[in-house]
């Protein structure tokens, strides 16, 4: 699918019926909803039990990700699992996924450096998050990152100015008959590859945990 037509969207690959979590991931392996599964190694789907009281949902898998075909097991991923232990959020309580399932990346020589997904590839990759949210029933929901954050909170929602902040969940969300009613709550906060990148690691590391610590403290640990 050439890149510059519209992308197709995953509707047509989510089955309606699915009634489990690996129903819905044995059909998003075969997804071809927008063009960034030709470059791709695999779909990563998301991971965790249908019970989790807390889903965490980031950007999209990075290239360590890509290749074993799981979510946040990567730098990130190791950073984000020390930062829920310091928050007190119970980890075997926890689903993570991401908005895009495929890696968008731009190959310079043999790397393959990470491109964030646009627009076209949120909208495209949203009925498998709607599909995911539709079989769990959390009790918090953690945004992490920009490309998240105007995935599930809408354009405007900016994470510096409102992070660590609690609110209603779905009625945050940017189209919040989507999702299931729940009397849940939302978080957003700074994905965990921000404070790799941080001038400051162990400041910016304090502030995510201080962010999942409000969420913690919220549901119970």
């Amino acid at each position: 699918m050439p890149s510059t037509e519209a992308p197709i969207g995953a509707q047509q690959f989510v089955p309606g019926s699915a009634t489990s979590l690996d129903e819905l991931k044995t059909a998003a392996a075969k997804c071809e909803g927008c063009e960034l599964f030709e470059p791709a190694t695999q779909t990563v789907f998301g991971r965790g039990g249908a019970d989790a009281r807390v889903v965490f949902v980031g950007e999209q898998p990075g290239d360590v990700e890509d290749q074993k075909g799981l979510p946040f097991v990567g730098p990130a991923g190791r950073l984000l699992r020390d930062a829920v232990d310091a928050a007190g959020i119970d980890a075997s309580s926890v689903y993570i996924t991401n908005s895009v399932k495929h890696f968008r990346f731009e190959l310079r020589g043999a790397r393959r450096i990470h491109q964030t997904p646009g627009p076209a590839h949120i909208t495209a990759c949203r009925p498998w998050l709607v599909a995911e949210f539709a079989l769990l029933k959390p009790e918090m929901v953690i945004v992490l990152g920009a490309t998240a954050a105007k995935s599930l909170l809408g354009p405007s929602f900016r994470v510096t100015r409102s992070r660590g902040q609690l609110m209603p969940w779905p009625a945050a969300a940017q189209f919040p008959d989507d999702f299931p009613a729940t009397q849940a709550q939302a978080l957003a906060t700074i994905h965990p590859s921000a404070v790799l990148r941080a001038d400051d690691r162990d400041q910016a590391y304090a502030g995510l945990v201080a962010d999942l610590t409000v969420a913690a403290q919220a549901i119970g640990g």
